[in-house]
């Protein structure tokens, strides 16, 4: 009888702590006897994980908290690496985090233990040069997206795309009517989401504009109803502020984000992830972000993607229309999405494709790659 499989796993926050634990339950079905070791939340500690200290010790947002956190952040990475090198796992999986995760990657596979990295950080579009590190701290990149693993097939990292999770999660065919009844909407009103953001920072960039945006819409289509799901009871609270005493149709919701996708005919949104289940919803979008006027010049000049935004990536086109840092006026926005309430087909229509494209079962795809880097197909 084999000695049990021990695969480590590092995860920094929520989005991988849900990673890790679709990727733990694949590879129990398809190898019997496994043990799990490292960092992870408590979807991870769930399904098997023995966690050295709590997954909220290296969530960490912002330059300035991260270097007010960096002390230890440092040490425990440090004692993280002595760990894991006597415990000799059979396969390291870093799960996205590349800051903490990238380090770890490169001494452990000095040290002779084989490394996964999953979730590819957005290395195609800005300090490219980190793909060269990447090589060295990697024997497998797992991809969640097809441009991505044509970037490392290029620059000679072994890597496979295994596909979106959320593609398998949210359905080829969203139930508009019943979202609609679930959140107590008119079956026959236009409705449109508006998604500002998760973060502070964010909605105070761009919550006053998508409510200015909603009002000059409402000017052109009377009829029309805004959704407005909010993050967090801060962002509830922020948004509210920000609403004021402004007349709009709107319904602020407590999370409940894919339900609102689900229910509306389209969707003005800040760039981000949130993008892609707008798309997987096949909502038609309008894309807007802005940032500081500084870091907006910065970025500029480092980012070498002409898209921001997910679904135009993935396109490999401009298929949603993106407004960025000036051209995102209210005017503009309510002028884009207009239209949209009544034909978005050519977007939707390319959405559909990705979709389809997206959908591989990506736990189930990551775990055999997983098992065959272990000798353990």
């Amino acid at each position: 009888m084999s000695r049990p499989l021990r695969i480590a796993l590092v995860a920094g926050e929520a989005s991988g702590d849900i990673l890790g634990a679709g990727l733990m339950q694949a590879l129990k079905q398809r190898h019997g006897q496994v043990e799990f070791i490292g960092i992870g939340g408590p979807r991870m500690e769930a399904e098997g994980l023995r966690s050295y200290f709590p997954m909220e010790r290296l969530s960490v947002m912002g330059l300035v908290e991260v270097l007010g956190r960096l002390p230890e952040l440092l040490a425990r990475r440090k004692r993280l690496i002595q760990t894991l090198i006597a415990e000799q796992p059979d396969v390291f999986i870093g799960i996205d985090a590349p800051d903490f995760n990238l380090t770890l990657e490169l001494k452990l596979r000095q040290a002779g233990i084989k490394t996964v990295h999953y979730v590819s950080p957005s290395v195609w579009a800005w300090r490219q040069k980190r793909v060269l590190k990447i090589r060295e701290a990697c024997d497998l990149m797992l991809t969640l997206f097809p441009f991505e693993a044509r970037f490392y097939d290029e620059h000679q990292v072994p890597v496979r795309f295994v596909g979106h999770p959320l593609a398998n999660t949210i359905p080829l065919q969203a139930d508009r009517q019943a979202a609609r009844v679930a959140l107590d909407l008119l079956q026959d009103a236009p409705v449109v989401a508006l998604l500002p953001g998760s973060r502070g920072g964010e909605v105070a960039r761009l919550g006053a504009l998508f409510l200015d945006a909603a009002e000059r819409l409402r000017a052109l289509r009377p009829g029309v109803r805004f959704v407005l799901p909010c993050a967090s009871p801060e962002r509830r609270a922020q948004l509210e502020m920000l609403l004021g005493g402004r007349d709009l149709a709107l319904s602020l919701l407590d999370g409940r984000s894919h339900e609102a996708l689900a229910a509306c005919d389209a969707v003005l949104i800040a760039s981000g992830t949130a993008t892609l289940e707008a798309l997987l919803y096949r909502r038609p979008m309008v894309v807007a972000y802005k940032v500081a006027p500084l870091t907006y010049r910065v970025l500029k000049r480092l980012v070498k993607s002409p898209y921001i935004s997910l679904p135009n990536l993935l396109a490999e086109r401009l298929l949603v229309p993106e407004l960025i840092q000036d051209a995102a006026t209210a005017d503009a926005l309510a002028q884009t999405l207009a239209p949209l309430l009544d034909g978005g087909e050519v977007q939707t229509e390319g959405f559909e494709r990705i979709h389809h494209a997206l959908r591989q079962d990506a736990s189930a795809q990551a775990a055999d790659a997983v098992l065959a880097l272990a000798g353990r197909a």
